[in-house]
């Protein structure tokens, strides 16, 4: 999330969002249908915000956002887990839930940019929990500067293709949708890339995400599993080598924060001599000992939206599972991800000349705040991401990348278990991480 602060400064506040009658008339004209058609805008209805105090409900982020634009609601067979996809914000997944309409909605949602509808320089900010981008974002092949520019905030701007427009639907099922897109950019050596992007998004049912997760799930612990299946072809006439630079996929995910949020990253042990360094923390410069900590074979970070900072795992250190639990809304965040055992050469974001440029991170975790004293966050929000290894793509050639999603609530204990199973570690050690 790099030089997003270029694009901050909407006013805070409620926003409007339908009545709730209108909510639960949507809803249940969808299950009625038993389908995720694509949705168009609401028509003008007159808004009222929640009672003071109240939290937002995926009903209340779902009638939100049907009135700003097309949405595409996927869900499982029970229609607990169900799951909002943009295909106007670029088939990002705006947020999901576990319960319903009623239900927690997990995706941080900029309301206030996005019901002002203005395009701004560098970044237009629309929040949700999985997007697609593409890298790197610094460096001598960067995306996001011009050949030869300073490598600033003043002159950082996301590539248009991944930053504003709607992204076609190919197909949309009750539980998936598909996306695609016909990209061109050039890079800051000059080169230029000539690209089709897919994305397929699909609500996992329970005993799947249980599956792919690799533990028990007990019928008193409620899940959203979904996961993002993105590929990139090469549609060019050349090669995609080193030599001219490299493209990467790289899904971002934005969570609400709460001060009791900790993310929790597991990475392979052993010497720096052996291993190399366990973590970049020098992205918006050192992460301080009270919002970082590195124990063995775990590191945890603090996602409480108070203080800027990003940290990232290269990939001699990189697992394929990374997480997060919120102690104050008792949700387990776990992120997989596709990690091949021969992949090396990851791109590298930093924001200068670089001396190894496919030597970049695998993983990477923001954690929001103010960028100067006085000034406004962008959200706050924190964030989870991770990347696939460097596309060398030959013409008519394809790399994919796949970050699957689960939130988890339900009783203590049992997201305890499930914790130590996933991440190694428990509840209580989660929690001392920050006294």
């Amino acid at each position: 999330m790099r030089g997003a602060y270029a694009a901050a400064g909407a006013a805070a506040g409620w926003l409007a969002v339908v009545a709730v009658l209108a909510v639960v008339a949507a809803l249940a004209l969808l299950a009625a249908c038993g389908s995720s058609a694509v949705q168009p805008a609401a028509q003008a209805s007159t808004p009222r915000p929640p009672a003071s105090g109240s939290a937002m409900t995926f009903g209340d982020d779902l009638a939100f956002l049907q009135q700003h634009g097309q949405v595409v609601l996927l869900q499982d067979r029970a229609g607990k887990a169900q799951v909002i996809v943009s295909p106007d914000y670029q088939g990002r997944v705006m947020t999901s839930t576990a319960g319903g309409a009623s239900g927690a909605s997990f995706g941080w949602i900029n309301r206030a940019f996005i019901a002002e509808r203005k395009r701004v320089p560098h970044m237009n900010v629309f929040g949700g929990e999985d997007r697609f981008w593409l890298g790197p974002e610094g460096g001598q092949y960067a995306l996001y500067f011009a050949p030869g520019a300073p490598f600033d905030l003043e002159h950082w701007q996301v590539p248009e293709a991944i930053d504003w427009g709607a992204w076609p639907v190919t197909s949309s099922t009750r539980s998936e949708v598909r996306l695609a897109k016909d990209v061109r950019l050039q890079n800051y050596a000059g080169f230029a890339f000539s690209a089709r992007v897919e994305r397929r998004v699909r609500v996992l049912e329970p005993a799947a995400a249980a599956s792919a997760l690799g533990v028990a799930l007990g019928t008193d612990v409620a899940v959203v599993g979904y996961e993002s299946e993105n590929a990139l072809h090469n549609t060019g006439p050349s090669a995609w080598s080193k030599d001219s630079g490299l493209l990467s996929i790289w899904i971002l995910g934005m969570y609400k924060p709460s001060p009791q949020t900790t993310v929790v990253i597991p990475f392979e042990p052993g010497s720096e001599a052996e291993r190399g360094a366990i973590v970049n923390d020098a992205y918006f410069g050192k992460v301080p000992a009270d919002r970082l900590v590195v124990g063995q074979g775990v590191l945890f970070f603090r996602g409480d939206g108070q203080q800027r900072g990003k940290i990232g795992i290269p990939r001699p250190r990189a697992r394929p599972l990374v997480g997060a639990y919120d102690a104050a809304g008792k949700v387990l965040t776990l992120v997989q991800y596709t990690l091949p055992d021969d992949a090396k050469d990851y791109v590298n974001s930093m924001w200068e000349q670089q001396k190894d440029p496919y030597g970049g991170d695998v993983v990477n975790s923001y954690n929001d705040g103010p960028p100067a004293p006085g000034k406004p966050p962008l959200g706050p929000f924190w964030e989870l991401e991770t990347s696939s290894k460097a596309a060398a793509l030959a013409p008519g050639q394809s790399l994919s990348h796949v970050h699957r999603t689960l939130h988890l609530t339900g009783p203590r204990a049992s997201l305890d278990a499930i914790a130590k199973q996933a991440l190694g570690v428990g509840l209580d050690e989660i929690e001392r991480a920050f006294p």
